[in-house]
């Protein structure tokens, strides 16, 4: 059953009787053509209240026609009994999305937002179908530039602890310096740096408190992110997963899934050229020796049913072996079966600069997230004062009340400019176009909502009262559009 684009058309059209003709074809059966079989369809149709008419037309189509009484009940129901009588039910109780995911002693960036706020978004939209949600964040912190983090800062500052967070200062700039160090081949602070990880994996006290400090420092400056973005996430980073890697990968080998494949330990997954690789040559573990306990964790642990990933399109192929290897496993239902436990990855594309490249600074760096919110909130309040200057309603209004509702203007302005845009493509992110209250942008959303509300607050009725003693009724085509669309909000 699909939307019918033309309005006025009908609601709904059926299109299946040219599809079950065709598999007819060669049959001894009564119908001459589809449309034949489009009369049928529309012969049996039981009686319901949702249908105002139904008809038969071109070769075959099935168009519906829905009740307009019908639509006004459904959203005076909504209005009793609120929104969430349109919840979709879904056959899942619990539901588990690993989404932003940064690098730890890395500052977050401008490549986060898309994982970050669709990651958000369909959690929220989950929690709205009664589904519990776990919010997981598998943050990068564990790995190799660990090692040369706590060599530098050891070398830096031998008295690190007595100087607290001082001695990293800008994390940023500490990993650059780090790594500029580790890069330099005659200094021999690699090697140094490659002895640190091996001393951090062995659980040496000095290093483990030196890589708890970094760690401790990133998620400061990631959860004050956070809290402004209104997204809320449970820590589950690399890390925690690595003592159920040994584990997951005995239940691996066991099963003769393992392989040995030029010194490394490989899985074989179908339709896919090169092995997901599980062990590297050197015996150390990998993403998707982690991913696997991940998933592991996720489904024995946490008893997550529908596990989805939100990460850019270049990992699809990743994930697509990681998903392969948990059905091999057993973990999970082939996917013809349509049948939970399930995983999805959804991928996304890159937000772009207006030069068509990575969105990044003048000198060629990265956008700094926390620098796209303040410049979001800087522009919309430049905007919103001289606005009010315009109208000459500047006065009265304090700075705290001006910053406020610039920061709730200009982060809605950077959610939306990324919702709004197809999740699979790449985007252009203009900081011009996103305060702009024309067009599908936020702020006209949010200028449309502020009327609304001053049109209720004109009438000077009691809405209370209105939901259940004032019946719904369409007197213009428009309204019964808007109120046909409102009723889809499910699908």
């Amino acid at each position: 059953m699909l939307q019918i684009s033309k309005p006025g058309f009908a609601d709904y059209q059926c299109n299946n009787a040219m599809s079950l003709f065709s598999s007819l074809q060669g049959s001894a059966t009564n119908f001459r053509n589809p449309r034949t079989i489009g009369q049928a369809i529309l012969n049996n149709l039981p009686a319901s209240d949702i249908v105002e008419s139904a008809s038969v037309a071109g070769p075959g189509y099935v168009n519906i026609v829905i009740s307009s009484d019908w639509i006004a009940q459904r959203i005076q129901d909504m209005l009793i009994y609120g929104i969430k009588t349109w919840a979709p039910t879904l056959p899942v109780k619990r539901a588990l999305f690993d989404f932003s995911s940064p690098n730890i002693a890395k500052e977050m960036h401008v490549g986060h937002i898309r994982s970050t706020i669709l990651g958000d978004t369909l959690a929220r939209m989950f929690e709205f179908a009664n589904i519990e949600v776990l919010r997981r964040n598998h943050v990068g912190d564990w790995g190799t530039q660990f090692g040369m983090l706590i060599e530098y800062l050891f070398e830096q500052f031998p008295n690190w602890e007595e100087a607290g967070n001082q001695a990293i200062g800008d994390l940023q700039s500490f990993y650059k310096a780090s790594q500029a160090k580790f890069e330099d081949e005659g200094s021999g602070f690699k090697a140094k740096a490659q002895q640190a990880v091996v001393r951090l994996q062995q659980g040496e006290e000095r290093y483990q408190a030196a890589w708890k400090k970094i760690c401790q420092i990133s998620r400061t400056e990631f959860e004050s992110v956070y809290k402004r973005l209104g997204v809320e996430l449970e820590e589950k980073g690399e890390r925690f997963y690595n003592p159920y890697i040994p584990l997951v990968l005995e239940e691996l080998t066991n099963k003769g899934l393992v392989k040995d494949d030029k010194g490394a330990r490989v899985i074989f997954t179908e339709g896919q050229r090169s092995p997901l690789i599980v062990v590297k040559r050197d015996g150390g573990f990998n993403y998707a020796s982690t991913d696997l306990a991940a998933l592991w964790y996720q489904f024995n642990v946490e008893k997550a049913e529908w596990i989805v990933y939100l990460t850019d399109v270049g990992q699809k192929q990743h994930f697509h072996k990681i998903f392969s290897a948990a059905t091999m496993t057993g973990w999970l239902p082939d996917e013809n079966e349509q049948r939970y436990p399930k995983t999805t990855h959804v991928g996304f594309g890159l937000v772009l600069g207006l030069d068509g490249t990575r969105f990044r600074t003048r000198c060629s760096e990265v956008v700094r997230l926390v620098d796209l919110l303040d410049e979001a909130k800087s522009k919309c309040k430049a905007q919103l004062i001289e606005h009010l200057t315009e109208n000459e309603k500047i006065a009265g209004w304090t700075d705290d009340e001006l910053d406020r509702i610039s920061e709730a203007i200009g982060l809605g302005a950077v959610k939306y400019a990324d919702l709004k845009n197809n999740r699979l493509t790449n985007y252009t992110f203009s900081f011009e176009k996103m305060p702009s209250d024309k067009g599908n942008s936020a702020v006209y959303l949010q200028y449309a909502h502020a009327r609304i509300c001053s049109i209720i607050q004109k009438a000077n009725k009691d809405i209370e009262e209105l939901k259940t003693k004032a019946a719904i009724t369409f007197v213009h085509a428009d309204e019964r559009a808007l109120g046909l669309h409102l009723i889809r909000f499910q699908e």
